[in-house]
């Protein structure tokens, strides 16, 4: 494994601030200008479903229709920033998605994703919530 730099603390809870404003301006308000405050290229997407690159967030974003994204929980580890969401409006019945951002220079210019199918506790086999 890599061995990351140090990151102060300080640094992991900006990151932190930084993710969370991003993504409310830009799919809660709809504002694609967003994307050139907390974005950089060269941005590289790990989602198997969205190329690389700030264009395709840009051409995604206006046609979400009732997307909300509600972090349940957030965790910072030096430029990286993991959220836990439920998220209405990606697919077509709600989801759980773990998203993780890397940041550089105060910018977001990598995500990964996993998104599963929201599943309530009394439906699932060991009777836990997803979220």
């Amino acid at each position: 494994m890599t061995q990351q730099p140090a990151v102060p603390a300080d640094q992991a809870e900006r990151n932190t601030a930084i993710v969370l404003t991003a993504m409310r301006e830009l799919f809660a308000d709809k504002d694609l200008t967003a994307i050139d405050r907390y974005w950089a290229e060269p941005y590289v997407q790990h989602s198997p479903q969205m190329p690389s690159g700030l264009d395709t967030l840009r051409q995604v974003v206006p046609g979400l229709e009732g997307f909300s994204w509600q972090p349940q929980r957030v965790a910072a580890q030096g430029d990286l920033v993991f959220t836990h969401s439920i998220v209405h409006g990606w697919a077509p019945d709600p989801v759980v998605i773990v998203d993780i951002f890397r940041l550089e220079n105060g910018r977001i210019v990598e995500h990964w994703d996993v998104v599963q199918n929201l599943v309530a506790a009394e439906a699932s086999v060991n009777g836990n919530a997803m979220v």
